[in-house]
């Protein structure tokens, strides 16, 4: 079996050309509109708007940035605070709704108590290492001490 190297075939239009990462479709975001690069909270829908501005970026790629953005704790504590919607060019949208406000404080709430509970965890596992450490070294001193007393014998 020969492999014959077959020349370059052109891209067709069936073909989507790799788009960008849902990272990178953020930091161009944040680079245009006042709304992702202040961290304000965005309209709802605002993912139609993301399309319409950049049509060659596939859906999913969307929804993963908007769910990346949405989800970080920087956008959560602004949400939290914030009495208005913005859209991409940080013009106000709507008002924020007291629901939305306390959504976003019971997410930050959980997210804080479950990275204190793995701290808390942490340092338990921590001090229980420590503490068989020193136990450990504890046996060695007494057995070495035995191993005097009676070795000489």
């Amino acid at each position: 079996m020969t492999t014959e190297a077959t020349p370059a075939q052109p891209a067709s239009a069936d073909v989507k050309q790799p788009g960008p990462t849902p990272r990178e479709l953020l930091e161009r975001l944040q680079e245009i509109s006042p709304a992702f690069k202040e961290c304000r909270p965005l309209a709802l829908r605002i993912d139609k708007a993301v399309m319409e501005r950049f049509p060659d970026v596939d859906k999913k790629v969307v929804r993963t940035a908007m769910r990346m953005h949405t989800g970080s704790t920087r956008y959560l504590k602004a949400l939290e605070k914030a009495t208005h919607r913005y859209d991409l060019d940080g013009n106000p949208d709507a008002e924020l709704t007291d629901e939305h406000r306390a959504h976003a404080a019971q997410t930050l709430k959980e997210r804080f108590a479950e990275v204190a509970k793995r701290k808390r965890e942490q340092q338990k596992a921590e001090a229980e290492r420590q503490r068989a450490e020193q136990a450990e070294q504890r046996k060695a001193e007494k057995l070495q001490q035995l191993m005097q007393k009676f070795g000489s014998r």
